[in-house]
């Protein structure tokens, strides 16, 4: 007792000159998650404190009903989280589960709608602020799964940026305070299923791609003032996938991923490289880097061809490959024809690059030759998987639609762990944000902050 007595009284000496002498403690803060999918786009995180199992109970610091429909992902920075919504003040047509074909809805709403913005505490949930942005009829459709809410904000951590696919982008300071705004022409999407590619911030601008099925486009804007930088038309029809900066040993370039054409733009708009019909019919997931290569995904179920790309820095022009007979060049290292999930992005995580397929089966690549470590390995039965999976501490998740986690090791051999199921009303399309020890989970009713109990 008295050696740690003494140790003590060291240990506030220390402190006390430390003080005395300028020198300040670093202050816990949470780590960012400024974008869709966190730092990079990837859903990766390491706070070793990090919850692995919870509920609609268990480790749940708080959580916080929300109105409207949203699949936007949460976005933080700092203690502030910040997402959107539009709330139907008629009768939505509640989404089915697992539900793809079918849920066409080519009619336009006829009850009046409201786009907002909401802004939460971190550690209770409290609303700090909410903006509405628009309220009037939409005038354009959506899939009835889907919601005129699906883009994910960004923020930089002066202003954050949230853009509605077809009305416009919308810009508040942190304070919730407006600084600029842009709206857009409403352009038709495939099938009328309505739109979902996040944007991106970098350098000072905010780029933007909406593609259609009239007037596709790339836009890049001032991210201060709103001005516009410069736009580029896109041969390309209705996409889904978020652009991508791709940062390299190279050059700083812009991807965006499309169906007909996947093209790499430099920070003016002109085009570097590109290749023609390289993806299946329908492209939903978000590309991605490593200090290595640039992964690029498409799987739509229907399709025979769902491609994984692994691309190396420094392409020019076509770099274009023959599908299921050549799988490489000078700048493609390589193509897994065959392994590409739908909906979800793939996922690069302690060597090993994971497909999570809508229908509950989990792949693992080797991410420098595009080889299964293991394949088709089966989750529990449940609803389809829409969600991206993510990563920390070793272990991989897979949220379903039902709201259930199936937890799976990180490992060479596929190894399912356990779920963690919410509550039956928490429809889960949104892919989760993490920011320090703290796990924040969107549902269709409802946001929960997911922490370790003391």
């Amino acid at each position: 007792m008295i050696h740690l007595y003494q140790c003590s009284q060291r240990t506030v000496l220390v402190a006390s000159l430390l003080l005395s002498c300028g020198f300040a403690f670093p202050e816990e803060r949470p780590a960012n998650w400024s974008q869709f999918r966190g730092p990079g786009a990837r859903g990766v995180a390491s706070n070793p404190n990090l919850p692995n199992k919870w509920s609609a109970t268990e480790n749940v610091e708080w959580k916080r009903d929300l109105p409207g429909r949203g699949w936007s992902c949460p976005v933080v920075w700092g203690k502030r989280i910040f997402l959107t919504t539009v709330i139907n003040e008629g009768v939505s047509e509640k989404p089915k589960k697992g539900l793809y074909f079918g849920g066409e809805r080519p009619k336009f709403p006829e009850t009046v709608h409201r786009w907002k913005v909401y802004c939460l505490d971190l550690h209770s949930g409290a609303i700090l602020w909410e903006r509405e942005v628009h309220q009037g009829k939409p005038q354009s459709a959506i899939h009835v799964k889907n919601s005129y809410a699906s883009e994910t904000p960004v923020t930089d951590g002066e202003r954050v940026y949230c853009y509605f696919g077809n009305l416009g982008v919308f810009v508040f300071d942190m304070l919730g305070n407006p600084q600029w705004s842009k709206r857009f022409t409403p352009q038709k999407t495939r099938y009328s299923w309505g739109t979902a590619a996040s944007p991106v911030l970098h350098g000072g601008r905010l780029y933007i791609v909406n593609d259609n099925e009239v007037d596709s486009w790339l836009l890049a804007l001032d991210a201060e003032t709103g001005k516009e930088a410069w736009k580029v038309t896109r041969d390309e029809k209705s996409n889904w996938s978020a652009p991508h900066v791709w940062e390299n040993s190279k050059r700083t370039e812009i991807v965006v991923a499309g169906s007909g054409r996947t093209v790499s733009y430099d920070l003016e708009g002109r085009e570097l490289w590109w290749w023609r019909r390289g993806m299946s019919s329908i492209t939903i997931a978000t590309p991605y880097s490593s200090e290595d290569f640039l992964y690029i995904s498409s799987g739509y179920v229907g399709d025979k061809k769902k491609p994984i790309y692994a691309i190396r820095p420094g392409a020019e022009g076509d770099i274009s490959i023959t599908p299921f007979k050549k799988s490489n060049n000078e700048y493609v290292a390589w193509c897994n024809w065959e392994a590409a999930p739908y909906n979800p992005s793939t996922l690069l995580y302690d060597g090993q690059l994971y497909s999570l397929l809508d229908r509950g089966w989990l792949r693992a690549l080797d991410p420098t030759s595009g080889d299964f470590i293991y394949e088709r390995k089966r989750l529990p039965p449940g609803a389809g998987y829409t969600v991206s999976p993510w990563a920390y501490n070793g272990t991989v998740f897979c949220l379903n639609e039902d709201g259930e986690t199936r937890v799976v090791d990180a490992g060479k051999e596929f190894k399912y762990l356990h779920t963690n199921k919410l509550a039956e009303d928490d429809m889960a399309m949104a892919s989760p944000a993490i920011a320090g020890d703290r796990l924040l989970i969107r549902t269709a009713a409802r946001v929960y902050c997911i922490r370790k109990g003391e």
